[in-house]
């Protein structure tokens, strides 16, 4: 067993998954969370209690070993179910491959397997309720507040590990010391989310479609709903802050809320029997895109997860990115044995422009499926597209399969080619070139064919 001790502050999805792969290999692992234990108190605030659960995070938990007992708390969505204002609704596959679908998952639930699985290990301890303040880069001594005895603690450790979330202390503690040029965006969102709930039915019976991802698409809002396993649905309102004639500034009272559902929403509506009350109680959360560089100090420490690349939910991918993060950093830990130092440096080259093209593609798909989903060019390409992964399963990819079902195609090919592709796609039908009805081989070749141009352009041009 290798003796040196790591430290991971937090004990969220990534730093969980991290140290259960780091106890396996046999290193002495620490957990510190700021927070109760999850598993004893409910700690979800009405916030981020549903993710999509997808190949990349698949991939990262069968690593680990633990995938079946993860697959056992999942619901399939095969594809998004639109709603409009008249109550109509139509179905977008996500892959024209039959196979291939995302799940709902209990944030929840999944820390909890993740915990589980960690504790069983004689080399990983994790200790609850001691908060990080702030790291001392040069000593590699982590401070921490123990809120169960109102003390200080001080942690020193061979490595430290910052999975400790958007408002990472150790990240903080990297740009707050000048030991390392260090880089950092956050840029947020106008919209916040707050989150709601359709209560299950009759002896946990679904009130609405169970094998599905389903968006009311409004423009400037919308409002989405994942499955739960009792039957219930977590629903999620994406809406401005201020300044637009629906804010949450202006749903000031429960006739404004009401009128606002029931005119907008009004299918989601009937299944809300506690909606002015949820709505009143549970916070409004705030989304925005975390960048900043270099993710480690000298071969000490490192950033992982939201902690180095928070991003907007709207492409599904913020677990998944988490989880490929562990992925990408054991290839290096198996390839250089414990040389942190080139272990973080080969990581970090690697996966920084990833983790960036993921924040731009979440942001990007916020307004496809806000404004774009129910448009007609785009339910056009959709099917086109799904008619293409169809008959060309090994040749196509749309960029959500690039994204979702791929990874082995990293996160910047997928939003570099997923784009020009996307381009291509919509100009060749917007020009009337191909539509529905148009012989598959000729519009595989055609979309190729002008993806290539736009590529070459872009390169020109230095955008690529």
């Amino acid at each position: 067993m290798k003796q040196e001790k790591i430290l991971i502050i937090g004990s969220g999805l990534s730093g969980s998954l991290l140290a259960l792969r780091l106890a396996q290999k046999g290193y002495n692992v620490e957990v510190r969370e700021a927070r109760k234990d999850l598993r004893k108190a409910d700690i979800s605030a009405g916030k981020s209690i549903n993710l999509a659960f997808s190949d990349r995070g698949i991939k990262a938990l069968t690593e680990a070993g633990i995938i079946d007992k993860v697959m056992s708390l999942c619901i399939p969505m095969k594809g998004r179910l639109i709603h409009d204002i008249n109550e109509n609704t139509f179905f977008s596959s996500y892959s024209g491959r039959g196979d291939k679908h995302i799940n709902s998952i209990s944030r929840g639930d999944l820390n909890a397997v993740l915990m589980n699985e960690a504790e069983k290990l004689p080399n990983l301890k994790i200790i609850f309720e001691n908060e990080c303040k702030k790291v001392n880069l040069k000593k590699n001594v982590a401070h921490f507040y123990n809120h169960k005895t109102g003390k200080k603690e001080q942690v020193k450790a061979r490595i430290i590990f910052g999975a400790d979330g958007a408002g990472s202390a150790l990240r903080k503690s990297m740009f707050k010391q000048r030991e390392v040029l260090f880089s950092f965006s956050q840029q947020w969102l106008k919209h916040g989310y707050k989150e709601l709930s359709f209560p299950a039915g009759d002896n946990g019976s679904f009130l609405t479609e169970k094998n599905a991802l389903h968006i009311w698409p409004r423009g400037t809002y919308m409002l989405i709903a994942l499955p739960n396993l009792d039957g219930s649905f977590t629903v999620t309102l994406f809406l401005p802050y201020q300044d637009a004639k629906y804010s949450f500034k202006a749903l000031n009272s429960p006739k404004k809320i009401k009128e606002f559902f029931k005119e907008q929403f009004p299918d989601a509506y009937k299944l809300m029997p506690n909606l002015i009350e949820e709505f009143q109680k549970n916070p409004v959360g705030a989304l925005g895109t975390i960048k900043c560089s270099p993710y480690s100090y000298k071969g000490k420490t490192l950033l992982i997860g939201d902690a180095a690349h928070a991003v907007v939910p709207f492409y599904g991918q913020g677990m998944n990115a988490s989880f490929e993060d562990v992925t990408i950093l054991f290839k290096y830990i198996n390839k250089y044995p414990n040389n942190w130092k080139k272990i973080f440096k080969e990581y970090e080259n690697e996966r920084k422009i990833d983790a960036d093209a993921i924040g731009d593609l979440a942001v990007e798909n916020f307004h496809e499926m806000r404004d774009h989903v129910a448009n007609p060019l785009f339910k056009i390409k959709r099917e086109i597209e799904r008619k293409l992964e169809e008959a060309f399963p090994n040749t196509y990819f749309s960029k959500y399969s690039m994204v979702t079902f791929n990874p082995d195609i990293r996160y910047s090919q997928a939003f570099t080619v997923g784009n020009a592709q996307d381009k291509a796609f919509l100009n060749l039908i917007e020009d009337e070139v191909i539509d529905t009805e148009t012989d598959l081989d000729l519009v595989l070749k055609l979309v190729q064919e002008k993806t290539q141009e736009i590529l070459e352009e872009d390169k020109t041009a230095h955008l690529v």
